[in-house]
């Protein structure tokens, strides 16, 4: 019990601390720092998945249609699942205003987020595609800080970043959780070295000559950057390409959203199992395997921890202190769960770390059963 103990909490520690550290080691012997030297303004096709979202389609549609940067062009693509909804019809408002900037593919009957995508690609025009959610609100300026990323040549796919708002727009605290803080330190430190292994998609765009169409159940958020690096193109950060999206209000609808981001995600490392090979893709295939294996499968060194723990309870101070620890630890998050305006870091962080935990094994053994989704819903659940 006591080797279960101590391999289950160096796992721990590893994922959530030793690997941030080894990329800050690993980037002061290698460093890729992107250019950020203003290119040409090339075409850019916004595409926007939605179903149902009569709510705030209109203001995503009319915040793109404002942002800095040239009007002449700009292309925006909504791709409607077959909403029953005023979805189409506020589209097509647009689209008569706008003919030669604003499209409505109306996809019947409904085939998903990824089937929808895969249609409104052929139709672009831009050779820089940006991914939009139907709730994504971008800061003026996110359009074209993704765009000037491209002007490193190696870069093929860029993602930006989300900060959360209340009903009012207004940012909720600083606008980052502490866990979305340490994801954003971590996709600087990957980006500074070579590619980052996981993006928001909210707030993404890529070369279109590298896009790949996917299947309707792959999870494109997650497999098309890996694609990109499968190609040979890095994936890179830029923080300010900011996304503004409002937060989830109810905690049934954040964990439902996990699981199926979780359970697509396993779909997606099975899909893409070739990255893993170091040979090939040296560095890049350590950092998939820390970052995004090892973290989905983090459930099971924090089950085998407890379990461990709690066997040897009698066995001495030591293990006595480290039980007492995590079971502080669980308190603060079920505190966290049952106190949702609590401004405590600890509660928050504790509280996130088992939300996503669970939710990866709840996907984890949907996974296993073969459990595949296809038809997108928004992210409210």
């Amino acid at each position: 019990m006591i080797a279960v103990l101590v391999i289950s909490l160096i796992t721990l520690v590893f994922i959530y601390i030793g690997y941030p550290i080894s990329m800050w080691l690993a980037g002061k012997f290698v460093s890729r720092k992107h250019s950020v030297t203003p290119p040409d303004k090339p075409k850019v096709t916004i595409i926007i998945p939605a179903f149902n979202e009569e709510k705030c389609i209109r203001e995503n549609i009319e915040n793109k249609l404002n942002q800095n940067y040239p009007q002449d062009k700009l292309q925006i693509i909504v791709v409607s699942d077959d909403s029953t909804d005023d979805t189409n019809n506020i589209v097509s408002e647009f689209a008569s205003k706008y003919p030669d900037k604003v499209e409505l593919i109306n996809q019947i009957p409904r085939q998903g987020k990824t089937a929808g995508v895969n249609k409104a690609v052929k139709k672009a025009t831009g050779s820089i595609l940006v991914f939009a959610d139907a709730n994504s609100i971008f800061d003026i300026d996110a359009i074209t800080q993704l765009v000037k990323t491209f002007d490193d040549q190696d870069v093929g796919y860029v993602t930006g970043k989300m900060v959360y708002t209340h009903s009012d727009g207004s940012l909720v605290g600083d606008g980052c959780s502490a866990y979305m803080k340490y994801e954003n330190h971590l996709r600087v430190l990957e980006s500074n070295m070579g590619s980052i292994v996981g993006v928001d998609g909210g707030v993404d765009a890529m070369r279109k000559e590298l896009f790949t169409e996917l299947r309707p159940d792959q999870l494109p958020d997650f497999v098309q950057p890996l694609s990109v690096v499968k190609q040979g193109y890095r994936v890179v950060y830029n923080s300010e390409a900011l996304l503004k999206e409002e937060a989830l209000e109810e905690n049934k609808s954040e964990f439902r959203m996990r699981v199926r981001v979780s359970l697509r995600a396993y779909w997606a490392l099975l899909d893409m199992k070739i990255l893993f090979n170091p040979l090939q893709f040296g560095l890049f295939s350590y950092q998939l395997f820390s970052h995004k294996a090892l973290r989905y499968l983090a459930f099971i060194p924090q089950i085998a921890a407890f379990v461990s723990n709690a066997a040897l309870m009698n066995e001495g101070f030591v293990f006595t202190a480290l039980f007492i620890g995590q079971i502080v630890f669980y308190l603060l998050a079920f505190y966290g769960h049952i106190n949702q305006s609590s401004s405590n870091k600890l509660v928050k962080l504790s509280y996130y770390l088992c939300l996503v935990n669970l939710a990866a094994m709840i996907a984890f053994f949907q996974f296993v059963r073969g459990k595949k989704i296809v038809i997108w819903k928004p992210r409210v659940g």
